[in-house]
């Protein structure tokens, strides 16, 4: 007989055992984009990008030809990690990039969150080649993007079938916090929800004015 117990599954993520790597969230890449809104785009990397700095994730952000072609990172992205250098490539597959290879070595973290643009080379690419090495793989994929929703869709499950797990922007936020008893980051949790999580924001925002109420209330 199987007996359960009051803890996490091994494979749900903790602010401390992964990696976030976060691509070419870059103009030329968005101008193309098709499979979401950009403003969508844009709202789901900023929720992404707070969660990882307020939960003190191990972060990498790396652009694609950034002087001389893609243009800057969008804003939503580097603010959150002021003066933290971009690591810009030559190659579209991130992962054979010496010096984000380098940067993954240095951090030691065995898993790996992407999210990025497209979806169907600058994520497939780092996604299959960290799968080959021995990596856990995790991809965000309503903050990822591609030239049409077919190629996205496809990219996704290409990712899949190998072996990569697929989450969304709001889940990554929500499995960092994980329970609402912890209040050292019960706010700032809240509050990046409030401002990025969409319709659940304004819930947040009605119960709080309300009626004050809170998630880690009984």
């Amino acid at each position: 007989m199987t007996n359960a117990t009051a803890t996490p599954g091994k494979t749900l993520l903790k602010p401390n055992d992964h990696t976030l790597i976060l691509i070419d969230f870059q103009s030329q890449m968005a101008f193309a984009t098709k499979s979401i809104a950009p403003e969508l785009l844009r709202n789901n990397a900023a929720l992404v990008s707070q969660a990882a700095a307020g939960f003190g994730v191990s972060t990498i952000l790396t652009t694609v030809a950034e002087k001389s072609f893609s243009g800057p990172m969008f804003d939503e992205i580097t603010t959150p990690f002021p003066g933290q250098k971009l690591l810009d490539r030559t190659s579209m597959n991130t992962w054979e990039d010496e010096a984000v290879i380098e940067e993954v070595n240095r951090i030691g973290k065995g898993r790996i969150v992407f999210a990025g643009l497209w979806t169907s080379v600058c994520i497939v690419g780092p996604a299959l080649s960290a799968l080959d090495q021995g990596f856990e793989v995790y991809v965000i994929t309503d903050a990822s993007g591609d030239i049409s929703p077919e190629a996205h869709e496809r990219a996704v499950e290409r990712m899949v079938q190998a072996g990569a797990r697929p989450i969304t922007s709001l889940q990554y936020l929500l499995e960092l916090q994980r329970d609402w008893a912890r209040g050292e980051t019960y706010n700032m949790t809240t509050g990046i929800a409030r401002k990025w999580g969409g319709a659940y924001g304004l819930g947040i925002t009605y119960a709080k004015t309300m009626f004050n109420a809170s998630e880690g209330a009984h």
